[in-house]
């Protein structure tokens, strides 16, 4: 599991247990990758999967 365990947010849940060293956006990123000396990738997430996965659970399609 990733830093993701601990979030609220359902879309980020579903990301909890990919193998990629995700941070939430925070101060504690931002430190991190300063203290690394690393720059900082946002990824912006998949929004157009989200919704189409929220859309099917509703049954809307």
């Amino acid at each position: 599991m990733n830093r993701l365990g601990s979030a609220t947010s359902p879309y980020l849940l579903q990301h909890a247990s990919n193998p990629v060293d995700w941070w939430q956006w925070g101060g504690d990123a931002f430190s991190e990758a300063k203290r690394r000396d690393v720059p900082v990738l946002i990824s912006v997430g998949y929004a157009s999967c989200h919704w189409l996965h929220s859309e099917l659970v509703i049954g809307d399609i």
